[in-house]
């Protein structure tokens, strides 16, 4: 674990880039399945969004490995404890595994990943409609799964925030945490 009572700067503009990448990237893949008019500019900003975020959800892991989170305060319950600790374990294992899932159907699908201009994605797996057919659902369901979990994971920052305000909060939105008095 950690002796520090905050996030380090690295840590805290990863966490908030890619809160609002994500944010997003949730709502434009909602957007995608509800609105045919606007499909195709929406697939274009999903795709390199997508890549963009397993990327800098590699470097979060990085840093996390190099730079430990600061401990949880002594008091909380430890339900909540496992309930924090297998939540981050989640949200890394969704940050990563949601753009694998699309990189791996869109190239089952046999359908390029471009990022910028004519820079494409290499395929992960074979085209093969069956696979594809599987994933599809599969990325569906996990990013409704993500989205919840996100909500659970801001109400669990509120709660820290503005009940207990036991500095975990503040640990990630500034780098020292205001005392409690």
């Amino acid at each position: 674990m950690s002796n520090t009572t905050h996030f380090n700067r690295r840590a805290r503009l990863l966490h908030w880039t890619m809160a609002g990448m994500i944010l997003a990237m949730l709502f434009i893949g909602v957007a995608m399945v509800t609105s045919l008019v606007h499909y195709d500019a929406l697939v274009a900003l999903h795709r390199p969004l997508g890549i963009g975020i397993l990327i800098l959800a590699g470097l979060r892991l990085v840093n996390r490995w190099r730079h430990p989170p600061p401990e949880l305060p002594a008091d909380l319950p430890g339900w909540q404890r496992q309930a924090a600790n297998a939540s981050h374990i989640l949200l890394y294992g969704l940050m990563l595994g949601l753009p694998l899932i699309g990189w791996a159907m869109l190239s089952a699908a046999g359908y390029p990943i471009g990022l910028a201009g004519s820079v494409v994605l290499p395929p992960i797996l074979p085209r093969d409609p069956t696979v594809y057919a599987w994933l599809r659902p599969l990325h569906t369901v996990l990013a409704y799964a993500f989205f919840g979990l996100i909500l659970a994971h801001l109400g669990a920052a509120l709660m820290h925030g503005l009940i207990r305000r036991d500095g975990v909060f503040s640990s990630m939105t500034r780098a020292r945490p205001s005392r409690v008095h």
